[in-house]
């Protein structure tokens, strides 16, 4: 359990260490069909960690 807990702490440590106007910026910058993809790979990203930190083993 604490494991998880490390996991999901540090996951909320990157997430949260880029601030929104950054992130919204760089997408804008790189144009709109690229900022879609990334935005895709990084919920897909999120998803796929989560259900390995939370899945069934």
């Amino acid at each position: 359990m604490r494991n998880k807990l490390t996991r999901l702490l540090m996951l909320s440590i990157v997430l949260f260490s880029f601030t929104s106007c950054e992130v919204v910026g760089g997408i804008f910058k790189a144009g709109m069909g690229v900022g879609i993809f990334i935005v895709i790979a990084i919920i897909a990203l999120v998803i796929f960690v989560g259900a390995k930190m939370f899945g069934k083993k």
